[in-house]
C-alpha cells in the first residue's frame, strides 16, 4: 500500500505531520533574521601591534616585513593588506576560501608568536583575531554635549557610550568618527638632557615604571576574599612631573626641570563632518550572524536607554543602513505574495473547478511555510537570496498537485467515486510525480555546493530551493489524494474541450505535419538565444540604488589629515 492510499485511508497521521511542520515554520518565520545578503564567514585574520612613536618607516622594516615574510609561507594563503600609520601596523592576512577560520587564525596565531623574537622589544604584544563583523555600520550617530569640549567627549563617548552599546547582543565593534584622544605630552628639553647626558631611554625607563599596575595577591573582605592591586598609573600632569630622574653622578632631577609637560590630546587620526560642520559621532557595527532589522531596534533601545540616564548628552541618527534592508525584504515579500496570487488565478483559470483550485492552492502554503523552519534551523535568514529561491519556484511547488488533481479528475470522468478515482489515480502517477521532482531537487541542489564565494553566497538559494520542493513532493503524496477524496464530486457530464485546449491541439497538429520546418524553427531559436549570451553583461551581484552615493578620495603619501579635510570639503 502506498503513501496515498494510506492517507487516504488514515488521514489523522497526515494532518498531524503537517500540523507540526507549520506550527515549526511559524515559529521559524518569526525568528528568522532579516539581511540583505547572506553574511559571509570569509577566513579573514587582522594582525594588529602598536609601538608608541615609531615613524612608519621603522615599522615596515622592523615589524610589516618581519611578519609577511613569516606569514607568507602559511598554506592556503590569498593575499596580505598592510596599513601603517605612526605607531601602528595593521595586516590584513585573507585565505583561500576552502580554508576553515578557526584553523587560519591558530596558523596566524603561531606564526606571530615565532616573530616576536625578531621584532623590537618595545613593541606592544601584537593582537591576532578573526574578522567577525559585518562590514556596513547598521546605524550612525552624531553625539551632541553642550557641558563638553571635544576631549571630554571623545573620551566620554570611549569609555561610557561604547561600552553601554557593546553590551547589546550582536554588537560586534563601536567605532568613534571624529574627536581626539586625551595624551599627556612630555617635550624634553635638549640642552637639559646634552648637558646632563641623559638619553630619551633614561627618561622613558623611571616613567614605565611608575605606569605599572601591580596585583596585590588576596585579601579578606569581610568573610570573603578579594583581589587587590596596586595602582601605579598616573594620570596628573603635576604628579608625573615630580618622578624623580636619575643622572650619572648620582644626583636626581624632577621630570618638570628637564621637560615641559603638558595635558593634551594626541594627533587627531579622523575628522568627521555633518552638512559642513565638525561633529563627533559613532558607527555601531554588527557581529556576522545577526539581523540587521533586530539589530537596528535593539540599539536603538539601548541608545534611548542611555539617554534617558545621561539627560545632558544628545544623540541623533543620521544614517540607518538597516531601512534599505527592511525595505527590500518588504518588496520581495509582496513579489512572493503576488507570485502565489498569481499562481492560484492560473490554476483556477485551467480546472475551471473551485474545489480542484482550493486543493492545488493549498500546496503553496503547506510547502513554504515548513521550509521557514528549515532554514532557522539550519541557521539561515530572509535575505535576497533565500527569498529569490522561493519566488522562483512558486508556480513549480504546485506542480505535483496539479497532476495529481487532474489525473483523478479525468478517474472521475470515467464514473468513479471520489476515494477510489484518489486512490487510482495517486497510484498510477505516484512515480512519474517522485521522478519529476528528484530531477529539480537535482537541478538547484548542486547550487549549494558551488566553490568559492559565490557557493557560501548561494548556498541558502540551493538548500531553499531543494527543502521547498520536498516538502511540495510530500503534501502532492500525502495530502492532494486525501483532499480530493473527501472534497471532490463524482463528474456526472463529459466536459468539451475549451477554446484553449482546441488551438493548442490545432497547433500540435501542425508541429506534427510540418516536423522539419517545426525543428528547424526550434533550432534556430535555440542558437539565437545562444548567441545573444554574449550581449548580456555580467556581475557577481546586481547592482542596487538605495539612494545614497558614497565617495572614496584617496590622496598622495605625506598628505597631512587637515589637506584631506579641505580636499572633502571642495
Amino acid at each position: 500500500m502506498t503513501l496515498s492510499s494510506l492517507s487516504i485511508r488514515y488521514p489523522v497521521p497526515a494532518l498531524m505531520l503537517f500540523i507540526l511542520l507549520g506550527v515549526l515554520g511559524f515559529i521559524g518565520l518569526e525568528r528568522l533574521g532579516i539581511q540583505d545578503y547572506p553574511d559571509l564567514d570569509l577566513p579573514v585574520v587582522t594582525i594588529s601591534a602598536s609601538l608608541e612613536g615609531a615613524a612608519p618607516e621603522q615599522l615596515e622594516t622592523e615589524v610589516a616585513r618581519k611578519l609577511e615574510d613569516r606569514l607568507s609561507s602559511l598554506r592556503l594563503l590569498k593575499h596580505m593588506a598592510t596599513t601603517i600609520t605612526s605607531g601602528n601596523v595593521q595586516i590584513n592576512v585573507s585565505f583561500a576560501i576552502e580554508k576553515d577560520g578557526n584553523e587560519a587564525l591558530n596558523e596566524v596565531r603561531n606564526a606571530v608568536d615565532s616573530t616576536m623574537a625578531q621584532l623590537p622589544a618595545s613593541l606592544d604584544p601584537p593582537s591576532v583575531a578573526r574578522v567577525t563583523t559585518y562590514e556596513k555600520p547598521v546605524l550612525t550617530y552624531m553625539i551632541d554635549a553642550p557641558g563638553m569640549d571635544e576631549e571630554a567627549l571623545s573620551w566620554f563617548i570611549d569609555n561610557e557610550l561604547s561600552k553601554h552599546l557593546q553590551e547589546v547582543k550582536g554588537v560586534g565593534e563601536v567605532l568613534r568618527m571624529g574627536g581626539v584622544r586625551r595624551e599627556i605630552q612630555v617635550d624634553l628639553n635638549p640642552m637639559m638632557m646634552s648637558g646632563l647626558a641623559l638619553g630619551v631611554d633614561d627618561v622613558q625607563a623611571p616613567l614605565k615604571a611608575m605606569q605599572i599596575d601591580n596585583s596585590g595577591g588576596m585579601a579578606l573582605l569581610g568573610s570573603g576574599r578579594m583581589a587587590v592591586r596596586t595602582l601605579g598609573g598616573i594620570d596628573d600632569p603635576q604628579k608625573l612631573g615630580a618622578i624623580d630622574v636619575p643622572v650619572a653622578d648620582g644626583r636626581a632631577f624632577k621630570l618638570n626641570q628637564l621637560a615641559s609637560i603638558r595635558d593634551y590630546h594626541a594627533e587627531r587620526q579622523s575628522l568627521a563632518f555633518l552638512n559642513g560642520r565638525p561633529i563627533v559621532g559613532i558607527q555601531v557595527i554588527r557581529s556576522l550572524g545577526f539581523s540587521d532589522v533586530d539589530m537596528a531596534a535593539a540599539i536603538r533601545a539601548a541608545v534611548a536607554s542611555f539617554v534617558a540616564s545621561h539627560p545632558d548628552v544628545s544623540l541623533m541618527e543620521i544614517s540607518d543602513s538597516s531601512a534599505s534592508v527592511q525595505e527590500n525584504y518588504h518588496d520581495s515579500m509582496n513579489l512572493l505574495y503576488e507570485g502565489i496570487l498569481l499562481a492560484v488565478l492560473v490554476v483556477w483559470w485551467f480546472l475551471r473547478d473551485f474545489r480542484a483550485m482550493l486543493i492545488v492552492a493549498t500546496a503553496l502554503p503547506l510547502s513554504i511555510i515548513p521550509t521557514f523552519g528549515l532554514m532557522y534551523f539550519a541557521g539561515f535568514s530572509l535575505n535576497t537570496v533565500s527569498l529569490l529561491a522561493l519566488a522562483l519556484i512558486i508556480g513549480i511547488l504546485v506542480d505535483d498537485a496539479i497532476v495529481e488533481v487532474e489525473n483523478i479528475a479525468r478517474h472521475l470522468r470515467m464514473g468513479k467515486n471520489p476515494r477510489e478515482a484518489a486512490m487510482e489515480a495517486a497510484d498510477e502517477i505516484g512515480l512519474a510525480v517522485i521522478a519529476t521532482t528528484v530531477t529539480l531537487v537535482a537541478v538547484f541542489l548542486p547550487t549549494a555546493f558551488m566553490g568559492g564565494v559565490a557557493g557560501k553566497l548561494f548556498v541558502q538559494f540551493g538548500v531553499t530551493a531543494s527543502a521547498a520542493l520536498l516538502f511540495s513532493l510530500l503534501v502532492a503524496r500525502l495530502l492532494t489524494p486525501m483532499m480530493a477524496a473527501a472534497f471532490l464530486r463524482p463528474i456526472k457530464h463529459v466536459e468539451q474541450d475549451g477554446w484553449l485546449m482546441r488551438r493548442y491541439l490545432s497547433c500540435i497538429r501542425s508541429s506534427l505535419k510540418w516536423r522539419k520546418t517545426s525543428i528547424a524553427l526550434a533550432g534556430l531559436f535555440f542558437a539565437g538565444s545562444l548567441a545573444l549570451i554574449g550581449f548580456l553583461p555580467t556581475s557577481f551581484l546586481p547592482a542596487q540604488d538605495i539612494a545614497r552615493s558614497t565617495i572614496t578620495l584617496e590622496l598622495p603619501p605625506g598628505t597631512t589629515l587637515e589637506q584631506t579635510a579641505e580636499v572633502a570639503r571642495q
